[in-house]
């Protein structure tokens, strides 16, 4: 029976560790291969910035729409303008049909709010005031709607380097 709990135990762990690698994969191919689009940020709380050091995000299209009215989880439709802003156009299902400049952006509805990818961006001590002038959050996005923070950009669109 001993032999048994530890095949079991090591079975488990192998599943484990091949579903982490899965994501994390799965993860670096979106960064590398998904499309870039910025979405505009909500306005910062302050807050967060001197609690630590990190960015509470919240995005300004997840605020646009009563969450209330949402399915628990879904997509955003989004299309893009030449800077790769997104706007949204639409609440859709993963069926739905979209035209050829637009974008499936995953989200699920939680805490009486709508989420959409990460919602916090750490970052080194000391530098609250560089990512305070953040304007956009720039999400990797694959065919399927995952996406992946990439980092955050200023007004003029350009990323903020840590």
């Amino acid at each position: 029976m001993q032999k048994y709990k530890r095949l079991i135990i090591f079975v488990n762990l192998i599943i484990v560790i091949g579903l982490f690698t899965k994501s994390i994969v799965q993860k670096e191919n979106i960064l590398k291969k998904g499309k870039l689009i910025l979405l505009e940020l909500a306005p910062v709380d302050p807050r967060s910035l001197i609690q630590g050091d990190y960015m509470d995000l919240r995005y300004k299209l997840a605020g646009e729409v009563p969450y209330e009215n949402l399915k628990k989880r879904g997509f955003f439709l989004v299309s893009i303008d030449s800077e790769n802003v997104g706007k949204s156009i639409r609440i859709a299902d993963g069926n739905s049909k979209i035209e050829a400049n637009e974008y499936r952006v995953r989200y699920n509805v939680g805490n009486h709010r709508i989420r959409i990818g990460a919602e916090s961006y750490f970052f080194q001590e000391g530098d609250a005031d560089k990512y305070a002038k953040a304007k956009y959050g720039g999400l990797r996005v694959d065919s399927k709607g995952h996406s992946v923070l990439e980092g955050l950009y200023d007004k003029e669109r350009a990323r903020i380097n840590p």
